[in-house]
């Protein structure tokens, strides 16, 4: 993701919406993984994993 930053006022500044709304639908998908996983970082101080699922198929019987 190239990072862009442009001055304006605020009587020049557009909307967020618009903005993501011109964006094709990978470029969205890129940020929303990056606002996740910077979310995880800052809530849990951990890079997100998946959970261990266990299932116990047969009981070995003595």
């Amino acid at each position: 993701m190239e990072k862009v930053i442009r001055k304006t006022t605020q009587k020049q500044q557009t909307s967020d919406f618009q903005y993501w709304q011109s964006q094709p639908p990978f470029k969205r998908l890129e940020a929303l993984e990056q606002i996740r996983q910077e979310y995880h970082q800052y809530k849990y101080n951990a890079e997100p994993r998946l959970q261990r699922v266990y299932t116990i198929i047969k009981r070995k019987s003595d």
